[in-house]
């Protein structure tokens, strides 16, 4: 079935609960369909319900997992304005749905302990949801334009950084009423992150360059330079010691944040997967290990680069519209991705 919106973004955290969720302003569609399907013969590496999920939704995915059972979460937003929460097992129930957007939803992360989903939206505000009850608990309303991305802090005070098109990017702490710092751009911010201890900010726009922003004394310490087009979206690795960047310029780019790395602190750079001329803000993820990094690609596919060699190691096809968004799972060999064909697909890799 066919959808009015486009999917953009996913992500893979952990928790202890069966669901998924979707952003979605419905349009007369059925909430209960969506179809799982199963590869039947396929080898299986994972103890994932079936070998491949497809669903019919909208823009941003989150999935979590329970290291002591098998049991998944799934969090989509999109330009429907809503998030739905959906279990995942059995007949894949809508049991929850976050309104309170008055646009799209641009960016959905799952705070650290997994309790939490933060929220950015074209209607200059980010939100923060108590996922076990669906309620708003923050409005975060600072910005005068869209606001493209946010990322919570992994450690320490509960902090989101927010990345926005009026070329600021906010950090706020949920426990206060305002934002506690705005770090100036010259340019649309389109992408935000975080370093592991939280004292640094990292920040990528228009003008193609990453900002690191020391925080306690709020101006940029560094400038990491080499993309030549849009930065679309970043990640901290695993260990904290790298940054995962994508661009319009079609490469991903790995950087050395380590103190007394060489000058040049790009280390690797990653082709094949393509922009075009939708100029969507394609994002990228790091595999749990570190071993492996993604990103989605215009060209419907979903790539999977090997981080020592660079070598392309899958190229998934399934899409029909450009890949927003890849990501993978915390603990087993799945990936999720996410597309303008309105469509998230999971499976093992």
């Amino acid at each position: 079935m066919q959808r009015n919106n486009e999917i953009e973004n996913l992500d893979l955290r952990r928790r202890d609960a069966a669901c998924f969720s979707t952003a979605q302003r419905l349009d007369g569609v059925e909430t209960s369909d969506i179809c799982n399907r199963h590869t039947g013969g396929t080898p299986r590496s994972s103890p994932f319900g079936v070998a491949n999920y497809v669903a019919d939704w909208t823009s941003e995915c989150d999935i979590y997992n329970e290291v002591q059972s098998i049991w998944y979460s799934y969090c989509f937003g999109s330009h429907d304005k809503e998030i739905f929460l959906w279990n995942v097992h059995g007949d894949c129930k809508n049991f929850m749905v976050l309104k309170g957007h008055k646009n799209a939803v641009l960016d959905l992360q799952w705070t650290t302990d997994g309790s939490q989903i933060i929220s950015a939206s074209p209607d200059k505000t980010l939100r923060a949801w108590d996922v076990e009850t669906g309620k708003q608990i923050k409005k975060m309303v600072e910005h005068s334009s869209f606001v493209n991305s946010c990322c919570p802090s992994r450690r320490g005070p509960p902090l989101i950084v927010s990345g926005s098109d009026d070329g600021t990017a906010k950090l706020w702490d949920l426990r206060q009423r305002g934002a506690i710092k705005t770090f100036p751009d010259k340019y649309q911010i389109t992408a935000v992150s975080f370093s592991d201890a939280a004292d640094k900010i990292f920040s990528g726009g228009i003008d193609n360059d990453i900002k690191v922003w020391d925080v306690r004394r709020n101006e940029v310490t560094m400038t990491l330079q080499g993309h030549s087009d849009t930065i679309t979206g970043m990640q901290l690795s695993p260990d904290g010691s790298y940054l995962l960047t994508n661009s319009m310029d079609c490469s991903l780019r790995i950087w050395d944040l380590r103190p007394y790395a060489p000058q040049n602190r790009c280390v690797k750079i990653f082709t094949g997967h393509q922009h075009n001329f939708e100029k969507n803000l394609l994002k990228c993820s790091w595999s749990p290990d570190g071993s492996k990094v993604t990103a989605g690609s215009a060209d419907r596919m979903v790539y999977i680069w090997d981080t020592t060699s660079r070598r392309i190691l899958f190229m998934l096809p399934g899409h029909t519209g450009s890949v927003n968004e890849c990501v993978f799972h915390p603990n087993e060999p799945i990936v999720g991705s996410c597309s303008s064909d309105k469509q998230i697909y999971l499976g093992e890799i």
